[in-house]
């Protein structure tokens, strides 16, 4: 039997470390979904990642049954990661905050890309060097 959709929500939650505090208790809860029933879930399938930023898009049917799918985390958090920064530059065309090469931003781009609207490697790379471009860092 086909399952109707009643809610989908978009959260990022730190990898193995949900609990039923805000934001994932009120947004679970207004659907009547089992919240700890989901942190368990979510916990588990996110053990690799823990304490990494990760987009989760959160199916809720009908019957209070749910569905989750793990993405990849943001290029932005992804390349403070790489250039070892707490955060981007008020104004990246003057101050640039960190340096990196096209190697690495093509590794986060190839990452990525399962994520991104994108087709190709030129433009997930296109892309991830815009962002890194806007935060403030410089590309060599």
């Amino acid at each position: 039997m086909l399952k109707t959709i009643k809610k989908i929500i978009k959260l990022q939650i730190k990898g193995g470390l949900a609990n039923p505090a805000p934001p994932i208790g009120p947004a679970l809860g207004s659907a009547g979904v089992n919240i700890m029933d989901f942190c368990k879930q979510y916990n588990f399938s996110t053990q690799k990642s823990k304490g990494k930023l990760l987009p989760v898009i959160i199916t809720i049917y009908n019957d209070k049954s749910f569905s989750f799918i793990i993405k990849e985390p943001p290029v932005s958090k992804q390349l403070l990661e790489l250039c070892k920064l707490d955060k981007g530059s008020k104004e990246s065309n003057k101050i640039k905050v960190g340096k990196i090469t096209l190697a690495k931003i093509e590794s986060i781009a190839k990452n990525k890309i399962i994520d991104m609207n994108c087709f190709n490697i030129k433009s997930a790379i296109s892309m991830v060097a815009g962002t890194a471009r806007s935060m403030g860092i410089e590309i060599l």
